[in-house]
């Protein structure tokens, strides 16, 4: 595992409060998507969400009627997680989960499997899953081809921030999660979900502060680039409120 991944932790729990704050939720969509290619109903489904971090997912599952373990390695995500719900949170490593084998309706990744090891990762959520059930990932992403406003703010941070990963990148691609459950033999389908974001301007930038690319770098940096994006949005938004067109990408691997 390179070092950038195996820090990802502390970097997100020195922004545990920005990402609790302005990280968006997911859609409904989302999770209708989640029980149709999985064929597994929510209510009353026990799951285990890995990468749980401040429970955005954890919370969108809990609403539904699932049954869920939160697993994450940032102790300040978690702290979090816990101040808004009472279900059972672990910190523990999603490469090496604290389960018993075949638990487990749904194992799940929201936002957050590219930063454990493709192999060892899978192949302990096939562990941990029952046979019929399933391994599902999530991510959800700006648009920027549906706003030039859009394009022209996330082309000012990838040349801004050394560690800037975007769709605004030449070749930038989901994480191939889908090709690595395959590679175990689950079944896979995955699916591309289109909504749009209403976010207040000061929240829109909260939440560029919790993207680990903006994270780890020094503080007076950061500040400077959101100065400058606060000038340059708030000429296109006037109000204060920005309309974002996003798209979240769904892939899930059916056990048996």
């Amino acid at each position: 595992m390179n070092e950038r991944i195996a820090d990802s932790h502390r970097v997100f729990d020195r922004v545990s409060q920005e990402y609790d704050a302005a990280r968006p939720n997911y859609p409904e969509a989302l999770y209708l998507a989640l029980e149709n290619l999985s064929g597994i109903k929510l209510d009353g489904a026990t799951v285990i969400d890995v990468g749980a971090g401040t429970g955005i997912s954890t919370r969108g599952l809990l609403d539904r009627g699932a049954r869920v373990v939160a697993v994450d390695r940032g102790e300040r995500m978690l702290a979090r997680l816990r101040a808004r719900s009472d279900c059972p949170a672990v910190l523990a490593d999603g490469n090496d989960l604290p389960v018993g084998t075949g638990v487990a309706d749904l194992v799940t990744y929201a936002q957050s499997w590219h930063w454990l090891d493709p192999a060892l990762s899978v192949a302990e959520a096939v562990r941990v899953v029952r046979d019929g059930g399933a391994v599902a990932g999530w991510w959800n992403s700006v648009d920027p081809g549906k706003a030039d406003w859009l394009a022209a703010n996330q082309v000012r941070l990838a040349e801004s921030c050394p560690g800037y990963i975007g769709p605004v990148l030449p070749g930038w691609s989901m994480p191939p999660i889908a090709a690595a459950m395959s590679d175990v033999g689950l079944a896979v389908a995955d699916i591309w979900i289109d909504w749009t974001r209403s976010v207040r301007l000061e929240d829109f930038l909260t939440d560029l502060r919790s993207h680990s690319y903006m994270a780890s770098m020094p503080g007076d940096v950061v500040e400077e680039l959101l100065a400058r994006e606060r000038a340059e949005l708030g000429r296109v938004f006037p109000d204060g409120r920005l309309t974002v067109p996003m798209r979240v990408y769904l892939a899930v691997g059916r056990r048996g």
